[in-house]
């Protein structure tokens, strides 16, 4: 069983995005190693079919399992909207999203039940945050908005540039319009615009991070699973960075949002799982 706690937990995405879900569980779960693969030479997610996100979904799980990883995080809304509920069935070890988590808190957050959600395309599309609110609440009105722009901002490393500033003024204004008081930052990457998005809605709105809300669902989940690791916190943590194109522009990106450099990513070929 300790063998088992020490095991990875295996982390993944469309590409980068997915490290702020990392960085959170570094944080929340420190005495926890890591493998994150993101699918670089695919991305992105959000433009893609149903079917081509899950098969992407399924190789990329199939490759963690031969990390020997004992849980996984899809750490990517598109995958988790599409994904999720078929790959949990084939897997035998425990498998969580990001989207569940951040609705749930959303749910308990809102007072004058009006949320807002921004995202890709795919995952406004898709109606998952829709759905799962609606299933917690009928009562709650949710109103989705699709921010392409923030994903290309945000790897060009503008987060406070005046161009980011005045993108999601526009974005937002709809919005704010219809008195939201709760917002959902409903990508991985957007949680690098916190501070941007806060100065956009001010302080009435609450700003909720499914990155960080996924990392304390996992903590629960190992916890009730018995599979908290339990080695000696002094130990070197390790975490190791998978990708299927660009390794060295991942490597510098990461080492911009970790807590600590990246020294090596390696390069798969993932079709072949």
């Amino acid at each position: 069983m300790t063998d088992r706690c020490n095991a990875p937990i295996g982390v993944f995405d469309s590409g980068v995005g997915g490290l702020t879900v990392a960085r959170e569980i570094m944080r929340n779960l420190p005495e926890e190693n890591i493998v994150y693969f993101g699918d670089t030479a695919r991305v992105p997610y959000g433009s893609k079919s149903r079917d081509t996100v899950l098969r992407y979904s399924r190789q990329i799980i199939r490759f963690l399992r031969t990390q020997e990883v004992k849980a996984i995080v899809i750490a990517c809304n598109t995958a988790s909207a599409y994904a999720l509920d078929e790959v949990e069935k084939e897997l035998d070890i425990p498998i969580i999203g990001v989207v569940k988590p951040g609705a749930r808190v959303a749910c308990e957050v809102t007072k004058n039940k009006k949320i807002g959600v921004i995202a890709t395309e795919a995952t406004i599309h898709s109606g998952i945050y829709t759905n799962f609110i609606k299933n917690q609440d009928p009562e709650i009105q949710v109103i989705g908005k699709a921010c392409p722009l923030f994903v290309p901002l945000v790897e060009e490393g503008w987060l406070k540039d005046s161009v980011t500033f005045e993108v999601a003024g526009r974005y937002l204004r709809e919005l704010m319009d219809q008195d939201i008081d709760t917002l959902i930052l409903g990508c991985t990457h957007y949680p690098l615009l916190r501070s941007t998005l806060r100065e956009v809605v001010g302080d009435k709105v609450s700003l909720v991070n499914p990155a960080y809300e996924t990392a304390r669902e996992l903590k629960e989940l190992l916890k009730e699973q018995n599979l908290t690791n339990l080695q000696d916190q002094k130990e070197a943590r390790k975490y190791m960075f998978y990708v299927s194109d660009l390794a060295e522009k991942f490597r510098k990106f990461a080492d911009s949002i970790l807590p600590f450099d990246v020294n090596t990513t390696k390069q798969i070929s993932i079709e072949e799982y």
